[in-house]
């Protein structure tokens, strides 16, 4: 295996990064990193080093290495003696497992939605794709159309007051966001994925908690179905 090794020096890691934040540090190191990898921003087999993170973030090497043993858990990384930690590559076997925990789950938050009907939670979804919406045919706003669809699942797990598993399922599902971050730079998957979100919304605000659950089984399959070319044409990334 080939390594890449990557100065952390050259990532947008500053002092002010931690230090403004009301959060821990170590959450704050977590987070950003892990939003790096997730965004192949940092490819597998990037090499990080915990001084150097520990410096270019202005911190101590104690909340870097709380971060490094989340990635851990989470798939994300793998860590070597002598402090040199390596971006792992995405597992194919891990994304079917995590492909199957976020399907049963957020099935299920969609089908509850649909027999609750909570107005406040419909509303916040449905303003939520009209954002998307504006998006949906500029591929340079990926980005933006991505935080979007994050803030449209979390807002359906907040419907059903649990907003904690929703945290859960997102730090469980690393390697699937990574295959999604690989998927989505194109028109036909924008599209594709704003047509789920109406399907979706569609059945909860019509009651109809078996549309609700079907949809959002067909809403996340899409990436999933791709991963034979998604694999053929990023094969280093993929173990």
């Amino acid at each position: 295996m080939n390594e890449t090794t990557h100065r952390p020096g050259a990532l947008p890691f500053t002092n002010e990064t931690v230090r403004t934040s009301h959060v821990p540090a170590s959450a704050r190191v977590y987070e950003e990193i892990r939003r790096r990898i997730v965004a192949i921003e940092l490819p597998p087999d990037t090499t990080l080093s915990r001084g150097d993170l520990a410096d270019a973030f202005g911190v101590s090497q104690s909340p870097v290495r709380e971060a490094i043993l989340r990635l851990e858990q989470d798939g994300l990384v793998v860590s070597f003696p002598q402090s040199r930690t390596v971006v792992t590559r995405i597992g194919i076997a891990r994304i079917r497992e995590e492909h199957f925990l976020r399907t049963a789950v957020e099935r299920d938050v969609a089908r509850r939605l649909a027999e609750i009907g909570d107005p406040a939670t419909i509303l916040k979804v449905k303003g939520l794709v009209k954002m998307q919406e504006a998006l949906a045919d500029d591929v340079e706003q990926v980005a933006l159309f991505k935080q979007l669809d994050e803030a449209f699942h979390e807002a359906l797990f907040e419907g059903v007051g649990q907003s904690n598993l929703h945290r859960h399922i997102t730090a469980r599902c690393g390697n699937l966001a990574r295959l999604r971050s690989l998927d989505l730079p194109r028109r036909e998957k924008l599209a594709s994925v704003l047509a789920g979100h109406r399907a979706v919304v569609a059945a909860i605000e019509a009651g109809d908690p078996d549309a609700a659950a079907s949809a959002m089984r067909h809403h996340l399959s899409g990436s999933i179905e791709r991963l034979p070319q998604i694999v053929e044409a990023n094969p280093d990334l993929f173990a």
